[in-house]
């Protein structure tokens, strides 16, 4: 490994960076056509402009098209320092995107005007995703600050739209600019961990939501012999959903919770006065399915349980799907990137991360199809899409560490 004491003492040093960085990045709101804004236009010429400063061997803007953005796409950015060691590259990739704040009412503070109170900085974005940036820009600052060579080349990547899908952001990049990634790169994603950066991400669970239409015949309350309860039937139909978890129930302890989960969630108005049987209910069924069960056999399992119940009440039920995702196949356990973390993290912490898997879906699945070893990894206290979201100052420091030691450390690959 290199010198690395002058470059840990450099980013000790970085507190008013952190500040600044996060709040010119907060100001420039990066809200997504479908969140109510016109793009990361702003926010992304303002990285632009840092990381050109940092005098790149090559940085690209590449423009998806996107006819409801301002100018018609949205810009995405890849730059790169050629390091000692050219391959394989260390990359790590952050999204400019964000979520609207929600409910004012909630906020401490402006949500785009930075609040510091101690350790914490408090702002939309600032944990999800302008840590992981600015972590992993220090990092890469403080070693080219400090005289040592670069030992691997680095890659930044900051993405347009992951909030909404990555239809313009990565999903665009990996599907029009190939060649850019290979199979023996460490690809890092900073965009979930916990608050002590022991997880590092490497699978996910399928994701499946289902829309259930149940549909019988509206009547006065008083004689309901003239209806057909919709409400009461979309009641038995959940019950009913229980068999799902005792027929998938497999177990896998990578995960936590370590099961597939079949939830149901969101439940559509129906009438509305207390005297009216409904005739019409519609409600939705969160599925997270673990990788080794087939979603098609789950799809076609619910359908069967809708015929059963459709048949006993006497109601109009559709099923569809809302929503679906496939897992892909995880980073292996012990795959170069996850032992680079590991090492990085030991070496900067004491702690021993694991490989871990989550329920929900992070950018990282797109590298996965793709079949690139991805891993998603964070020191972060999980405020991301709350109101008062907010990141520690130390743990930002904390993460730049790890990035300079695996950009710069011999057993990173």
């Amino acid at each position: 490994m290199y010198n690395m004491t002058d470059i840990y003492n450099r980013i000790d040093g970085y507190r008013e960076p952190v500040i600044e960085l996060q709040r010119d990045l907060t100001a420039k709101v990066a809200l997504g056509p479908l969140n109510g804004g016109t793009g990361e236009h702003d926010k992304m010429n303002h990285i632009h402009q840092l990381l050109r400063d940092m005098e790149p061997v090559t940085i690209q803007e590449i423009r998806a098209p996107d006819e409801k953005a301002r100018d018609g796409y949205r810009p995405n950015l890849i730059a790169k320092w050629k390091g000692i060691q050219e391959h394989p590259v260390v990359w790590v990739l952050t999204h400019a995107d964000i979520v609207p704040p929600g409910n004012l009412s909630l906020w401490q503070s402006d949500p785009y005007r930075i609040k510091v109170d101690g350790d914490r900085i408090i702002g939309r974005g600032v944990e999800d995703n302008q840590h992981g940036f600015v972590s992993a820009y220090l990092a890469l600052k403080a070693i080219l600050d400090s005289g040592n060579p670069l030992k691997h080349s680095v890659g930044l990547i900051v993405v347009a739209d992951e909030e909404t899908g990555s239809r313009y952001g990565l999903n665009y990049i990996l599907k029009h600019h190939t060649g850019i990634f290979s199979q023996e790169d460490l690809i890092i994603v900073p965009d979930a961990g916990n608050e002590d950066g022991t997880m590092i991400e490497v699978a996910e669970k399928s994701m499946l939501w289902l829309k259930f239409t149940v549909t019988g015949r509206q009547c006065h309350a008083s004689t309901p012999q003239k209806g057909k309860n919709s409400l009461v039937g979309a009641a038995g139909l959940i019950l009913a959903l229980a068999a799902l978890k005792e027929k998938f129930a497999s177990c896998n302890p990578l995960f936590s919770p370590p099961v597939s989960t079949f939830e149901p969630t969101k439940f559509l108005a129906n009438v509305s006065n207390i005297n009216t049987i409904p005739g019409k209910e519609v409600f939705f069924m969160d599925c997270r399915i673990l990788p080794e069960h087939d979603v098609d056999e789950i799809i076609e399992t619910t359908g069967g349980i809708v015929s059963t119940v459709a048949a006993e009440t006497g109601l109009e039920i559709e099923l569809e799907t809302a929503h679906r995702h496939d897992a892909p196949s995880p980073t292996v356990v012990d795959a170069p990137v996850v032992a680079a973390l590991q090492t990085a993290v030991r070496t900067v912490t004491g702690r021993e991360a694991k490989p871990m898997g989550i329920g929900g879906g992070t950018v990282a699945a797109f590298f996965r199809e793709e079949g690139l070893p991805a891993a998603v990894w964070s020191t972060c206290p999980d405020t991301a899409h709350q109101p008062n979201e907010y990141c520690l100052i130390s743990q930002v420091i904390t993460d730049a560490k790890v990035f300079a030691t695996i950009y710069q450390d011999d057993h990173a690959v």
